[in-house]
């Protein structure tokens, strides 16, 4: 029989959310080693009698105080490579989490700090392990996902106006949409809102519209990320 060396299994928790009309991320401070004292995406290592899902959720509330509640939960993928975590062969299945107005975080477990970070400025840092990598892919499925579904909800309260929908995604895509055509886009997609019968006020003019998410997941056909 071959013998094998320690192996081990983690969760990886990319947690995004807009604040202040920018994509943030959700970073902890290491507060152990390895890698003591730099940033991290929030995760740890999975429980002997512990779902992938559960340990992810767990984790997230342990080592930030942020509590899963509605947020949408979704698996990114699988990180493996040989040297990732200098203490063993370490397997990381990652997530992906987006959630509106999510609380400031309070770091717990072995986490020293945690806080939101604007995606641009943390893709800049130097993360542990792979975590810039992770982080990268776990931006990049948000942006793609809201050309093609109508995840950009997601962000949003459960009753939003279409310009607080737009500014979602212009926060995740990082760009400037034409406040006209993004209504028309939205409002035209079939399945993609449903209008709620209230309306606010939402800066001058008449008010606003109050939409939900509608019954759709895909939209036909996708936005684009063209600014404009």
């Amino acid at each position: 029989m071959p013998t094998f060396p320690p192996f081990a299994v983690t969760v990886d928790l990319v947690v995004l959310t807009v604040r202040h009309d920018e994509l943030h991320a959700l970073l902890v401070t290491r507060g152990e080693e390895p890698f003591l004292g730099r940033p991290a995406l929030p995760g740890g290592f999975v429980r002997p009698d512990e779902d992938l899902v559960d340990a992810a959720t767990r984790e997230l509330a342990e080592e930030t105080g942020v509590q899963r509640g509605g947020a949408h939960l979704e698996q990114l993928g699988s990180y493996g490579s040989p040297r990732r975590d200098p203490r063993m062969r370490v397997v990381s299945i990652a997530y992906l989490a987006l959630a509106p107005d999510l609380p400031d975080a309070h770091p717990g477990g072995d986490a020293a700090a945690a806080g939101w970070v604007p995606v641009a400025a943390a893709l800049e840092d130097d993360l542990a392990f792979d975590h810039r990598a992770i982080l990268a892919d776990g931006v990049e499925r948000a942006r793609a996902k809201l050309e093609y579904t109508s995840l950009a909800t997601a962000f949003c309260a459960p009753e939003f106006t279409v310009s607080e929908l737009r500014r979602v995604y212009e926060a995740v895509w990082g760009v400037a949409l034409d406040p006209r055509n993004f209504h028309r886009k939205v409002t035209s997609t079939a399945g993609f809102l449903a209008e709620t019968g209230r309306s606010v006020v939402d800066g001058p003019g008449r008010p606003a519209t109050l939409y939900r998410g509608g019954p759709t997941t895909a939209l036909h056909p996708p936005l684009t990320r063209e600014p404009g």
